[in-house]
């Protein structure tokens, strides 16, 4: 038993290292990506069936109709809802809509897909080129700039799902149809990535424009997304990569793959990298499925029930008026003057991790730029930026995630114009940081122990009075020495203070001043504190 869990070990640890191989210049990576999303329009794209957005948790087979489920003489009907959301993404992407578009068929037979084949559009997409520019400054990549061009957008249908059970040793297909015509677009890249961050940050970056538009969740989990990759070494055939959970598979595959293929190369091995050919990702090594369907195996044909998508000339001018400032242009709005936000939160007010969380980036933006309008409205030019954004971002968002309400809730007591008002407050220093902390979170604790029923707007004054959180403007000089002169007995030796006095530790000066604002509970402003204890000490610097 010890021997065969050391072996284990053994062959776990050889993978953790091949997970970190540098790809090699002698060894080229070339990838692409085929990016399936969901649309969450109301419908299903050809049927009125209900698209549920709840796949993972609904009732087997509830949303489908005779369409989905494939009855004889059931006949398409066009959900033009598909179509929209289609035209918004190609826009998004600068990717040229084709007034004339098509449907066709992909035929295929799995027990999954009812019809026998799958609709979509091979002949003539929906919308051909396009880019996605990632930039080390936003995305972290090791270039300054690089842009993934897209070959096309095409809409589709996507099929049922089979569910698999083991019944007294005999293996049992179960097939769910509520997800069979879904609406999907396929993005294809051209195989311009040869770098795993490039990967990545495409994928996060693709992901929150969807979100964005507000045209499908984008979660990999669910399936919302499904990513599936191409990739060759040195030019040998493309092998394609499926069954990618989520991002860390993608990346953990593409990184095996690589390593699989480079030990083939320089082996000689050659001969099995010379045909294309799908394989599928374990979870620890990629195996392979079967060799890549060509398009003759599909046998494609125009469907005859569906009519050419005609679009008006109008259309799209129309809806580029309505599209909301892309992600990359907001944030770089966001890192520029008035508001200088940092990278870090500027992405929190623009990217948008799950449609489901307690606050989402478009209300959390919205709420923050009016507010810091309100804000310098009330104290003009001497305000400071930092203000709002350490006290929106970090400390209001952190009270209600540890609270459990939502921004959209917690807004009701705490308008953007009344958060202006208590942001003042600080500003004029009436209360310390300290004492605001203390009353935002008893606002709205008070809030959540109500239900979020109580929707009083906040009295500052009446609760500044209180609870006593009102800075002291005049200070009792021989209490302050008294306290300043316990924290340093307490919280110092020799040492400590020769290293302060000479200015070799400056920083320990701060950790004075906050010992006193924690004794004083925040009433005593810290320019108080810190003249005082260099008074004490004599500190010159």
């Amino acid at each position: 038993m010890l021997r065969v869990a050391r072996c284990y070990s053994l062959a776990r640890t050889k993978v953790a290292h091949n997970y970190s191989t540098i790809f090699r210049p002698e060894y080229a990576l070339k990838c692409g990506l085929e990016i399936h999303t969901q649309l969450s329009t109301r419908n299903k794209l050809f049927s009125q069936s209900t698209n549920s957005s709840t796949p993972l948790v609904d009732v087997p087979n509830r949303h489908t109709s005779f369409y989905d489920i494939a009855l004889p003489g059931t006949q398409p009907v066009l959900n033009l809802e598909a179509i929209l959301f289609a035209m918004k993404l190609s826009l998004a992407l600068n990717s040229q809509v084709n007034s004339v578009s098509q449907f066709d068929r992909k035929h295929y037979f799995y027990g999954d897909q009812p019809q026998g084949y799958q609709v979509t559009q091979h002949y003539r997409p929906f919308a051909r080129g396009g880019k996605i520019n990632l930039s080390k400054e936003l995305d972290g990549i090791d270039e300054s700039s690089k842009d993934i061009s897209i070959v096309q957008l095409q809409i589709e249908q996507d099929t049922g799902k089979s569910h698999y059970t083991d019944a007294d040793k005999d293996v049992i297909t179960l097939v769910d149809l509520n997800r069979s015509n879904v609406p999907l677009i396929e993005l294809v890249t051209n195989p311009d990535f040869n770098d795993i961050k490039q990967v990545r940050a495409f994928i996060k970056k693709y992901q929150n424009l969807v979100r964005h538009l507000h045209i499908s969740s984008g979660d990999l989990e669910t399936g919302a997304m499904r990513v599936d990759v191409n990739l060759s070494i040195n030019g040998f055939a493309r092998v394609e990569l499926k069954n990618l959970p989520n991002t860390s598979s993608i990346i953990n595959a593409i990184k095996y793959e690589y390593q699989r293929q480079v030990e083939l190369i320089s082996r000689g091995e050659t001969s099995s990298l010379m045909e294309p050919e799908t394989r599928g990702w374990t979870g620890s090594s990629t195996v392979k499925l079967r060799s890549k369907e060509t398009t003759i195996d599909y046998r494609y044909m125009p469907d005859p029930e569906l009519p050419y998508i005609n679009l008006a000339p109008d259309v799209m001018s129309r809806v580029k008026e309505s599209m909301p400032q892309l992600p990359d242009d907001m944030m770089r709005m966001l890192m520029k003057k008035p508001y200088q936000l940092s990278l870090k939160d500027a992405k929190i007010l623009t990217y948008n991790s799950n449609q489901n969380d307690m606050y989402n980036h478009k209300v959390l933006r919205s709420y923050y730029l009016e507010t810091f309008q309100e804000f310098f409205k009330l104290v003009g030019e001497q305000g400071s930026a930092k203000l709002p954004t350490n006290w929106i971002i970090h400390e209001f968002l952190g009270d209600l995630n540890k609270l459990h309400v939502p921004l959209i809730k917690a807004q009701e007591i705490l308008p953007p114009i009344v958060f202006a008002e208590f942001l003042k407050l600080l500003h004029a220093e009436t209360i310390s940081p300290t004492s605001g902390k203390l009353l935002l979170f008893h606002i709205l604790e008070t809030f959540q122990r109500s239900n979020c029923r109580d929707r009083s707007i906040p009295d500052f004054p009446k609760l500044i009075r209180e609870f006593e959180l009102h800075a002291i403007d005049q200070v009792d000089s021989q209490e302050l020495v008294s306290l300043c002169s316990d924290i340093i007995a307490q919280h110092t030796d020799d040492t400590f203070i020769r290293n302060l006095t000479s200015g070799k530790k400056r920083t320990s000066l701060k950790f004075l001043i906050g010992q006193g604002m924690r004794r004083s509970q925040g009433r005593i402003k810290a320019s108080e504190f810190e003249k005082k204890f260099k008074e004490i000490l004599d500190i010159q610097w």
